[in-house]
This record gives structure tokens, C-alpha cells and sequence, in this order.
């Protein structure tokens, strides 16, 4: 699924069941083939992420529709499940970005998204 916000294109991994959910970018890196890992949350309300056994700082924007509603930026991995910080925010969707993206990108909250699936 290809995510474009402003101009920028970000060719997306979609995790939608649970289980792809709870990993997101656990043990992954981004590569030639995606740059994003986009969730389909079940319902739309408040979301919590953490990054727990990632590789490398993320930025974790949440959207509501169409319309990023929240961005924590350069979040750090952490190693101890138990002691991981959490990110929250309200939406339907996460995406999650290599960190600093945002901001190189000038992507801010209140940006709208849009999709298309090729």
C-alpha cells in the first residue's frame, strides 16, 4: 500500500490482524522494498504503541481518517518489555516511519494522508 502525505510516498507493509499488529517493526528494518509499516486499527479510539525489540527509532504518527492527529518523533527502541515507554494518540491508523522522517519530510500534525493500494 502506497501512504502519500504532502509529497512524499511511502510504500507500506499493512498489518491488520492482531498478531501483526502486536509485532509492527519488531526485529525489522526498512528496505528497498518498504519504508513504512501502516496498522489498521479495529476500532477508532485512543492507540498506545512501544517499541519493544525494534531496531532502530521510529516515528509513530497517528491518524484519524484522513488526518494525522498525533506524531511522536525519534521514539527509541527498548529491550525489557516491562520498561518500554508508550506513545499514544487517537485514531484508525498508525504509521510508522524511520525515525527523523517527519521532520526531514516537514510532516505535521494536522496533514492529511491519502492511499492507494499499488
Amino acid at each position: 500500500m502506497n501512504i502519500f502525505i504532502k509529497d512524499n510516498m511511502f510504500k507500506c507493509k499493512v498489518c491488520v490482524t492482531p498478531n501483526s499488529i502486536t509485532d509492527g517493526m519488531k526485529n525489522k528494518t526498512f528496505n528497498m522494498n518498504f519504508n513504512g509499516m501502516f496498522f489498521i486499527m479495529p476500532n477508532k479510539s485512543e492507540q498506545t504503541f512501544y517499541m519493544y525489540e525494534c531496531l532502530t527509532p521510529l516515528d509513530i504518527v497517528m491518524i484519524d481518517g484522513d488526518t494525522i492527529t498525533k506524531i511522536h518523533h525519534d521514539c527509541l527502541p527498548c529491550e525489557v518489555e516491562s520498561s518500554c515507554e508508550e506513545y499514544s494518540g487517537y485514531g484508525n491508523y498508525i504509521l510508522e516511519l524511520q525515525g527523523g522522517t517527519c521532520h526531514d519530510s516537514n510532516i505535521k500534525e494536522g496533514d492529511l494522508i491519502s492511499t492507494t493500494l499499488y
